[in-house]
């Protein structure tokens, strides 16, 4: 939630008024459920009534400014009496459980734990206002079908298994820590902390916590910098938008102060970071419409596929790898990155030239023959990406007919991401075409057929 947002342009700022102005809202705030989450927090010392819950057209639900704010206003204070943490879970029934276990339980796992532990109780819990509005299932990949895994683009198909298989292992490791919280259970805890209902915790903790870096415990091991914050997490992201986010150890308040201000009645946003699409995806199981910092990445693996023929590759790419230049290569509608530029004119050089390998990764220029060469390998590096992409977006329309609502939630998400990818390499195809030499003698698709190695002009 810290960071800045992205200062947007005329024409992105008048399309996006347009865009408000259509979008419909409705209030929640005389919901059973939100009145009791009002209450909770009023009760524990939050007094602002300046934002209600609403569901918006656009976004789902979310905050509605209900007067205008102003510049560098206060948007929420929320007490730490409010917050939900580590010291929560140690004061309560299950501190003794944690304070004695070895070895010592992660900051993550104990606010999971207590997650579940209190849903359990149901309405019995003291934080049962808080979890009654927390969403019942997530768009994460820790919940994503082998389906879904499956049409997601390269880059973050490995990232999406890797959080799977991560959340699965915390529930394996831990199970005889579980077993030891029987005595506070009225059911075998075997059906109460259950992979499913860790999974939801998880996902509940690390999609809508804030940073708030506490000291170290001697309970516990590792970083504690997670707090849960009822009703400031119903804030919704937009990249665009500009706020300032900490803990005020003057009020002893969680504070967000808006940097441009907010309309009466128009949704108010924060800021979690310059994240790209894939990212957002990754951490908090959405993707932001318009996003300016979106990206498509190219994987090495790809790059080797359509370079096979080169017969000095082994060794570039290890050269590339030993000097940090083989990942965060990535596409955007601009074109390509200047990482991957640097990394295609590397490519484009014979080894004969590998003295010069070094100076091309510094910035140093290459003829115009490697030049063109390099441009229309990323040509087909975007041709490669794009077909794969359409691809996908065949199988997510023929998985969307016959799937659930849990699964079809997921595509959509995906769906979203590859429609926005597929927009963005059409649009960089367009600028490398731009910049190609136009064909006399040798059409640009002979270059490309020519591998580096097969002449050492420089």
């Amino acid at each position: 939630m810290r960071g800045c947002g992205h200062r947007a342009g005329r024409t992105t700022r008048k399309r996006r008024r347009k865009r408000e102005s259509a979008v419909q809202s409705v209030s929640l705030s005389h919901q059973l459920q939100y009145v009791s989450l009002m209450k909770f927090i009023h009760q524990r010392g939050f007094t602002s009534t300046l934002l209600q819950p609403a569901y918006f057209t656009d976004t789902g639900r979310g905050l509605q400014a209900q007067n205008t704010v102003e510049p560098g206003q206060l948007l929420i204070s929320l007490p730490e009496s409010c917050l939900l943490t580590t010291s929560t879970v140690l004061d309560s029934y299950l501190g003794q459980y944690i304070k004695s276990w070895k070895p010592r339980l992660s900051p993550l796992l104990a606010l999971c734990v207590f997650l579940v532990c209190e849903r359990h109780q149901g309405e019995d819990s003291d934080w049962f206002p808080y979890i009654n509005v927390l969403p019942v299932t997530y768009t994460c990949p820790a919940y994503f079908s082998n389906d879904v895994m499956a049409v997601l683009p390269t880059s973050v198909q490995r990232r999406a298994l890797e959080q799977r298989e991560s959340v699965q292992e915390i529930h394996s490791s831990n199970e005889d820590f579980f077993r030891c919280l029987q005595p506070i259970l009225n059911q075998p805890v075997e059906e109460v902390l259950t992979y499913e209902a860790l999974r939801w915790a998880w996902c509940s903790v690390n999609t809508r916590s804030v940073f708030l870096s506490r000291p170290p415990s001697h309970f516990l091991s590792g970083q504690d910098v997670y707090a849960l914050a009822p009703f400031l997490d119903l804030l919704n992201h937009r990249p665009d938008v500009q706020v300032s986010a900490s803990f005020s150890h003057v009020t002893g308040c969680y504070e967000i102060r808006s940097v441009a201000g907010i309309q009466r009645y128009q949704q108010a946003f924060i800021n979690y970071g310059s994240h790209d699409n894939q990212r957002l995806l990754l951490e908090y199981g959405f993707i932001a419409t318009g996003n300016p910092h979106s990206v498509v990445y190219v994987d090495t693996d790809l790059l080797c596929d359509i370079l096979r023929g080169d017969r000095s590759l082994d060794q570039k790419v290890k050269f590339l790898k030993e000097n940090n230049f083989s990942h965060n290569l990535t596409v955007s509608s601009e074109g390509l990155s200047w990482r991957l530029m640097t990394v295609l004119r590397l490519l484009a050089l014979p080894q004969t030239l590998y003295p010069q390998w070094k100076a091309v990764l510094l910035g140093q220029a290459v003829c115009e023959e490697r030049e063109q060469w390099s441009i229309q390998t990323g040509r087909a590096l975007c041709q490669r990406l794009l077909q794969d992409t359409h691809t996908a977006l065949d199988k997510i329309s023929h998985l969307l007919k016959q799937c659930d609502q849990p699964i079809r939630e997921q595509l959509d998400v995906v769906k979203s991401l590859r429609q926005e990818e597929r927009c963005i390499l059409g649009s960089c195809l367009e600028v490398l075409q731009g910049m190609l030499r136009q064909p006399s003698s040798s059409q640009p698709d002979q270059l490309l057929s020519r591998q580096p190695d097969d002449s050492a002009e420089g």
